[in-house]
């Protein structure tokens, strides 16, 4: 048997903050580290969904310690105000789980004038991990875990146009842009946490093909014909016929943040069927999901449009 909910070990003691956690992925990630033991801060966008997700896990684990706090990552304002209130607690953070974010609308913009899917899924958790890593440092054994998708292999960095103003927006391409951002930030944060002797664990994981409501709610709601098509294929072909439940899709993130033995830089996945099901491991992932050149040039770039700096060196080998 592979690995499972049942393997999580205890996480007494333990603080962890799952963004997105309303539902989802997200909610199943809360869910289980709640059931373990930890504290969990539910960082949401909606106070009505998060309230809804207290009261589901609360059914499911009476005695667990829950903190629902409001986060909009498409807001560097709120992002912002989320990191001022924990760092105003100051307890430590031993776990950030990176879980968040938007697959393929149409074109729109955060309130920082950035394209939807990259303000949201990379840019908002690159500035709350910067933001956060005191908390984290002040943790013994801090971790960060990063959801990234299948769909980073169909992804590239255009770090001239990362926001789609020079080009005609396309949203899988940018959704994938996006996705291969987050691992680049996952792989490129070990290295810096490395380098600074930052006892840290970045991890990226993702869920093969789960059926969550992202499949549905911004492909199936496309202006073109085209778009809508994709949206009706996923809703009522690809996830009746391929798609794992929201629980399964969670197993990844949880392996990535419980697993004592789990790699810094690793991608942790399905591991059958094109990494879309099957046992979880660490999985391999595009060669553009390696590179030290580009993951270092967008995180200069991310910390220059966020204008939120990391308090950590570069690498040696990606220096200058």
């Amino acid at each position: 048997m592979g690995w499972t909910r049942n393997h999580i070990p205890r996480l007494d003691g333990r603080r962890a903050l799952v963004t997105g956690a309303n539902s989802g992925l997200g909610l199943q990630t809360a869910l289980e580290l709640a059931r373990a033991g930890a504290e969990v801060v539910l960082a949401c966008r909606s106070p009505e969904r998060g309230a809804s997700a207290v009261a589901t896990i609360q059914r499911e684990v009476p005695d667990a310690r829950l903190d629902l706090r409001s986060l909009d990552l498409s807001s560097l304002a709120s992002v912002r105000a989320l990191a001022a209130e924990l760092d105003a607690d100051g307890a430590p953070l031993d776990l950030l789980v990176n879980n968040a974010g938007v697959m393929a609308p149409p074109l729109q913009r955060t309130a920082d004038g950035f394209e939807l899917q990259l303000g949201t899924n990379h840019l908002g958790h690159f500035a709350l991990t910067a933001l956060l890593l005191d908390r984290l440092r002040a943790a013994t054994s801090p971790r960060v875990v990063t959801v990234s998708s299948l769909m980073h292999r169909f992804g590239s960095i255009d770090l001239d146009d990362l926001n789609w103003e020079r080009r005609d927006y396309r949203r899988w391409p940018a959704y994938g842009q996006s996705k291969l951002a987050n691992l680049l930030f996952a792989r490129e944060l070990q290295r810096r946490a490395d380098a600074a002797d930052l006892p840290l664990r970045s991890v990226a994981s993702h869920p093969g093909y789960s059926s969550t409501h992202l499949q549905t709610t911004g492909p199936a709601h496309g202006s073109s014909l085209v778009d809508r098509a994709t949206g009706l294929l996923m809703s009522k072909v690809g996830n009746p016929l391929l798609a794992t439940s929201d629980a399964y899709g969670a197993l990844p993130s949880l392996y990535a943040a419980t697993h004592p033995e789990v790699s810094g830089g690793a991608l942790v996945g399905p591991t059958r069927l094109g990494q879309t099901r099957g046992a979880i491991s660490e999985v391999p992932s595009t060669r553009a999901g390696h590179d030290r050149d580009v993951a270092a040039a967008l995180w200069a770039r991310s910390e220059e449009l966020t204008g939120v700096a990391f308090p950590l060196p570069a690498p040696a080998a990606t220096v200058g």
